[in-house]
């Protein structure tokens, strides 16, 4: 009978994510990682559930990156070429413009970003998300004060 190894198991309320990339990562991925989950760590709030939104979030900034940097080079849009042929000798004429193409690049790239905001909002990274957890976390210690002060009130 063969024995299957059995991982330990992981809490999902660890408050810490690992700040050592997976290493089937890339290079730029791996980068984000170590800021991204450093940023997590810090403000306390992460999952041990939230490390496959991170591998998702950084995946995607790799993916925009080198989009950017195709398009850089490439451009937004492509030229369209015809090059028509003789139908006497088969022999292929001078290429004539037709006109421009989107760049598919484009649209990886802005598929990217919008994977990047969805994700990022997810984990809290976005602005407008730390604006709501920070105002949720404020209300929060009002409502302990009240009660305190209610309690002050109570027992005189």
């Amino acid at each position: 009978m063969v024995k299957l190894a059995v991982k330990p198991f992981k809490s999902s309320h660890s408050s810490s994510l690992p700040t050592t990339p997976p290493k089937y990562l890339g290079r730029i991925a791996a980068a984000a990682w170590r800021k991204v989950v450093r940023v997590l760590n810090e403000r306390g709030d992460v999952l041990v559930s939230d490390e496959k939104l991170v591998e998702q979030y950084v995946t995607q900034y790799e993916i925009y990156r080198h989009a950017y940097e195709h398009i850089k080079k490439h451009g937004e849009v492509n030229a369209i070429y015809h090059t028509p042929v003789n139908p006497v000798t088969g022999e292929a004429l001078e290429a004539e413009f037709t006109g421009f193409k989107r760049n598919p690049m484009t649209q990886i790239y802005s598929d990217a970003q919008k994977n990047l905001n969805t994700i990022g909002i997810s984990l809290g990274l976005s602005p407008k998300s730390r604006k709501d957890l920070s105002k949720l976390l404020d209300d929060d210690k009002v409502d302990k004060q009240a009660v305190a002060n209610s309690m002050k009130e109570f027992l005189r």
